[in-house]
Formats: structure tokens, sequence, C-alpha cells
């Protein structure tokens, strides 16, 4: 019964139009609160049989959810259909999944904390490790600048809520640097490499494959990698509304332990999918291979990130960019018997 809908590509105009919008909404909403669906308790599951006709819309990123499904064999046999929509970041996801324009998603591990701040109608409810090697401060190749601390009075290109915000945002701390005194241009990833190789900003923090793609194709310099500052995590995200309805939630608790099962195959069989991975999203064999030989997925209890998940919220509220945010009230953790058999320790 396996139907897969070819990816929607969004364009760079309308997913920046997106991420604006979300971004406007946690500033102009101060005092907002989720509406949570989710906050209900859980439907009852209807038997799988019973999804033959359903369709259940999936947010994607380049190189993301899709092609790992695929390359694992996990879009075989499906009992429902998927329709994946592809965003060049996670904020547009969020707002998409807010917007019931999608059901379920995979992101970095700030998006879904910026919206909850903004009152977005979407629950973490499940999570997945690497150690943050791919997510990156890179640096022009002949830049004076030597460390973290000499950012002051520079522009650093990040996009706005995404990992590699957090991860800047973390870094600045940790050299005692005040982010105000620091320029930030927040650009999404295409439009950040583009600033970058002309020379228009001294930094770029971002995360794989860009910076894969950036470090085989110019001789940029990485300035700080997110190992040990930021927590790395990656969290499957979904619609209260997808939530609260029982066959798109018994779907979705078959789709995680897919994704699951997916992140835990390429594990064990990086060759096979660095070069699935390169082909599937059009980069060299060299920046597919790098990039995922450090930027995995996997698979771990969503109760065991909710401490660090919270020390990363409380980052951007004391930066001025949000309201606090309660993680653990963001967390739905109604799929971890699903996922119980699945997931390993925290990395």
């Amino acid at each position: 019964m396996t139907t897969v809908h070819p990816a929607r590509a969004r364009s760079g105009t309308a997913v920046t139009a997106l991420a604006l919008a979300l971004a406007v909404l946690v500033v102009v909403t101060g005092c907002a609160t989720r509406e949570s669906e989710a906050a209900a308790p859980a439907p009852d599951r209807v038997p799988v049989a019973e999804l033959a006709d359903l369709t259940l819309r999936v947010g994607d990123q380049k190189g993301g959810t899709q092609a790992l499904l695929a390359a694992a064999g996990q879009l075989d046999d499906l009992p429902y259909q998927v329709e994946f929509s592809t965003f060049t970041s996670g904020p547009p996801q969020i707002e998409a999944l807010n917007a019931g324009q999608i059901d379920v998603a995979v992101t970095g591990n700030t998006p879904p904390v910026f919206g909850a701040a903004a009152g977005a109608r979407a629950s973490v409810v499940s999570a997945y490790a690497n150690r943050g090697e791919g997510d990156q401060i890179l640096v022009p190749a002949d830049s004076d600048v030597q460390s973290v601390a000499e950012l002051a009075g520079k522009k650093v290109l990040v996009a706005k809520g995404t990992s590699a915000h957090g991860h800047l945002l973390l870094q600045l701390r940790a050299a005692g640097v005040d982010p105000q005194d620091v320029e930030l241009v927040f650009l999404q990833p295409a439009e950040a490499g583009s600033a970058f190789s002309r020379g228009d900003a001294d930094a770029w923090a971002i995360w794989d494959p860009y910076t894969a793609i950036t470090q085989t194709t110019t001789d940029a310099r990485t300035l700080v990698t997110a190992s040990g500052v930021s927590n790395g995590f990656w969290f499957g995200v979904a619609s209260d509304e997808a939530l609260a309805d029982p066959r798109r939630q018994t779907a979705i608790a078959d789709l995680l332990v897919r994704i699951a099962e997916a992140g835990t195959w390429t594990a064990e069989n990086p060759a096979e999918w660095a070069d699935y991975y390169g082909e599937a999203v059009g980069v060299s064999p060299e920046a597919a291979a790098l990039s995922q030989g450090r930027s995995t997925r996997a698979p771990v209890a969503l109760a065991e990130t909710i401490a660090r998940e919270q020390d990363l919220a409380d980052v951007f509220t004391e930066d001025g960019q949000i309201n606090p945010v309660d993680v653990s009230e963001l967390a739905d953790d109604r799929f971890a018997d699903d996922l119980a058999a699945v997931v390993g320790p925290l990395p």
C-alpha cells in the first residue's frame, strides 16, 4: 500500500518568509501559551490495517527523514501513505506543524523551543542524539579570528531559531562574550553560504550537510564545533492536532519506530548510507561521507533529554530571544513504550 509522494520543495523566499513569521510571532506574542490539544489524554490507537487510506504528512530537510527511511528500506510495505514536504531548516517546519500543513517532522534541538515560546500547537515526541561535530562555526581560511572571544565586534551569519543559533549563543556565553557585542545576520543556509563565500561576514554558524559541503569545496576553517558545548539532539515533533487524531497518532507511532530503526541502520552501514545520501541530496561523495560520519541520528529515550534541552531553552530566555519555556511540558512521551526496544543510551 505504500505510496511515497515526491517531496515538495519550498522556495528559499517562501521558507525565509515562514521562518521570519515564526520569529516575529515569538517576539510579538510575549505572553503566548501553548493551546495544546496533546495535553488531553492520548486517544486510543486503531488497528494498523485501518490506515490504508491515510496519508501522513511528513516534514523533511535536505538529506533528512525521507532519504534515511528509503536507504534503510523502512518505506517498504508501509500500511499508510506518506507525503514528504521539504524545508531548508527547522523553524519553518514548526510553523507548518502549527498551521496544520504537516503532521510530524524531525528537526534540530532549537526550533521546538522557539515554537513553544510562540505558542505553537506542536509537541516533541521522540529524540535522537549525536556528538554535535557537524554543527560548527566556520571562518575564512585567512581570517585573523582564532577564538570565539574574538568574534566580539564581528559579523556572524546564522539561521534564527536553529540548532546553529543555539550553538552560537552557547559558545559566546562560554567565551564570556555578550551576544549584543556580535552582529548576528539571520539568513537561511543557501543565502548564508553565498554571503560567506563572497566575504560578506566574518563567520558562519551552520550544520551538516552545509558544513561538510563548505569544508570540501572551500578552504574555510573550523573555529569550533558543538561537541561538548551544545546537546546535539534532534527531535521528532508532531502537531497536537495529529496527536489528537486516533488514526494519525497510530501512523506516527509506526513511523517513529521506523525512523529509529533507520538511524540504527545508518550507524551499522556507514559506507552504504553515505553513498545513498550523497546521491539523494546531490552532494559529492566526500561531503556525504564527512557529514554522515559525524551527524548521525541515534535514537535515545526522550525522557533522558529533558534536562539538557531545558539548559538550551534557558540560554535563549536569558539572551532575551524568547520567553521562558518548560521543556517538560513541551515533551509528550506517549510513544515511549513503542520506542523502548529501539532506543539506546545517550552518547
